[in-house]
């Protein structure tokens, strides 16, 4: 056989091949392909090793095979052949074919399955939570009265703080679709997290939080409900709402509960105040006695329920008192049940890899050269 009918045999096989090892991956995923995107491009600068190889396996492999020198071969060359003669060149298309396949596979092409909208209902919030030095003050707490029924430290008493940050993360946990958002304040208002999605961030930093962090020798209420309501006027959402967790009355600050309130009002948002205990005595811990115990001591902090309630009556929310944990954590869920969720459009598309497609029929292709090498067409010296 002359060496352009060799070439012109092997390049049809090839073309055959090819087209065999593609119908799978194309009966599989019709439409897809079409809108397939590569994720690894630059791997299919290898497809260039492709043509070398399927050269090397044909042409090259006669080359590179030991000779015998006989006096005559017309004999043999007038003899009859066998069918595999005819297919001695197929081992070296199988792996052009396949190095092309495996080559493609690691482009990784990726399809948009669908896109699907779907409608969700959330909520834009901002808490501020107080971190004056009131809230050091003895909160006792059974587990049973606290989300998640958390396991309690031994000797060791719940602050008001304590008790205000295991019901904040447990409110955090509920939320599925709602922007949250946390300030802190004391002297003055601190942003902790613009509102956002990442609950396992906020859940995170609200842990983390201590009374020692910012100056909390006083209590701006209207500092931190200004800048909470300053975070949220930006907001497409039609409900937009401040939870205010405090236990003092306003003593400091640039702006006055007053003015923040009117700035909650006239952007829509609701304020709802929850107040953590009353005006009554309460106990705080006052350093360690000669056994290392805490010691308490016995201290009242002002309070000003009037002026919580002013503020939820005049933005449309709802004003509550917490004296207990169970309280705290009811108050905080009774928030939700009361508002009017906003329903927007949330797009969200799936993709599939494509690349095991490919996958598949290249490996078998390797396979296949490896049982005829070994097999049927294995070649002689």
């Amino acid at each position: 056989m002359s060496r352009w009918k060799r070439a012109a045999l092997a390049v049809l096989a090839t073309l055959v091949v090819a087209a065999l090892a593609c119908l799978y991956p194309y009966l599989a995923r019709r439409d897809a392909w079409a809108s397939a995107s590569w994720q690894n491009p630059w791997f299919l600068a290898a497809l260039v090793a492709v043509p070398v190889v399927w050269y090397w396996g044909i042409f090259a492999e006669d080359a590179r095979r030991p000779r015998l020198r006989l006096g005559t071969v017309a004999p043999l060359a007038r003899g009859p052949r066998g069918l595999r003669s005819h297919l001695r060149d197929l081992p070296g298309v199988l792996r052009a074919v396949s190095l092309g396949l495996l080559i493609l596979a690691m482009g990784r092409p990726v399809s948009v399955l669908r896109e699907q909208r779907t409608d969700d209902r959330g909520i834009d919030i901002v808490v501020a939570l107080d971190l004056s030095g009131s809230m050091r003050a003895i909160l006792d707490a059974k587990p049973s009265d606290l989300p998640g029924q958390p396991k309690l430290p031994r000797n060791r008493r719940l602050t008001r703080l304590d008790t205000a940050k295991l019901v904040l993360q447990d409110f955090i946990g509920r939320r599925r679709t709602d922007r949250l958002g946390v300030v802190v304040f004391g002297k003055a208002a601190y942003v902790l997290s613009p509102p956002t999605l990442d609950y396992h961030l906020l859940t995170q930093m609200v842990s983390r939080m201590t009374l020692n962090v910012i100056d909390g020798s006083a209590t701006a209420i209207g500092d931190a409900l200004g800048t909470a309501v300053a975070r949220l006027r930006r907001s497409d959402a039609q409900s937009k709402v401040v939870i205010l967790l405090t236990d003092g009355d306003s003593n400091a600050g640039s702006i006055s509960p007053e003015y923040a309130t009117h700035l909650a009002t006239s952007l829509g948002v609701k304020v709802y105040t929850i107040q953590i205990g009353t005006d009554d005595e309460v106990e705080v811990e006052d350093g360690v006695d000669l056994f290392g115990q805490p010691r308490y001591v016995r201290h009242r902090f002002p309070v000003n329920p009037a002026l919580l309630q002013e503020i939820a009556q005049k933005t449309g929310g709802q004003a509550y008192v917490a004296t207990d944990a169970k309280a705290l954590a009811d108050s905080m869920h009774d928030v939700l049940d009361k508002l009017e969720k906003t329903r927007f459009e949330a797009s969200s598309a799936s993709y599939e890899d494509l690349f095991p497609l490919l996958l598949l029929p290249g490996v078998l292709l390797i396979g296949l050269d490896a049982l005829l090498r070994a097999w049927l067409l294995r070649r002689f010296p």
